[in-house]
């Protein structure tokens, strides 16, 4: 048996919290995935952990039990071109907001992972470094936009297939750094992002 995770369930158990976090801030192609996540306070799972820490065969089993059993949850992505326009870090808080403003049920506090975010809508809330790994709202959050954007990442690969993203989900791995000087960008490459692996090859003459 695996090491039992303790969450805190929320901050503000006395009040309808909404967990908020996002996946993909560090790769190279694709949208940046957020989600907001109301859990019931007596919402317990053993395998919910902050989804960096577990499987993918985890996380693709919890998704659709937190879908189920949460009061209110939504997903949202920008866009690659938006990741441009806005840069990674307010691109995933305005994900976030999305998905905040996507909730069935209107929250009283949100709950953010990270130290950033911005005020909107008059919301209430606190920002909490790692708190995908302290409180169950935002593990939750980190599950389904981590499952959905993979899912998006693995239809991608369909469209523009060699560069390995059903594997690495955009990341700059090596075979991903690999294919991109061989076949070059796509509209889904993130033209603000320029690993040094790279630099040398704006000068090459092809």
């Amino acid at each position: 048996m695996g090491r039992l995770v303790h969450l805190e369930p929320c901050l503000h158990p006395e009040l309808k919290e909404a967990g908020c976090d996002e996946a993909g801030r560090g790769p190279l192609a694709g949208p940046v995935y957020a989600a907001a996540v109301i859990l019931p306070p007596d919402f317990r799972h053993p395998l919910l952990n902050d989804s960096k820490k577990m499987s993918r065969k985890a996380r693709e089993e919890l998704r659709p039990i937190i879908e189920k059993e949460a009061v209110a949850w939504a997903v949202e992505a920008v866009s690659a071109e938006e990741i441009d326009e806005l840069n990674i870090l307010w691109a995933s808080v305005t994900g976030m907001q999305r998905a905040v403003r996507k909730l069935a049920v209107k929250p009283d506090f949100l709950l953010i992972d990270g130290n950033r975010f911005r005020a909107f809508d008059s919301y209430p809330y606190a920002t909490i470094v790692h708190g995908d790994a302290l409180y169950a709202n935002i593990a939750a959050a980190s599950v389904l936009a981590k499952t959905y954007r993979d899912e998006a990442m693995t239809g991608l690969a369909l469209k523009y297939p060699g560069y390995g993203w059903e594997k690495n989900m955009g990341y700059p791995t090596p075979e991903h750094i690999a294919a991109i000087r061989k076949l070059g960008y796509t509209p889904e490459h993130r033209k603000s992002f320029h690993p040094k692996e790279l630099e040398p090859t704006l000068f090459d003459a092809h």
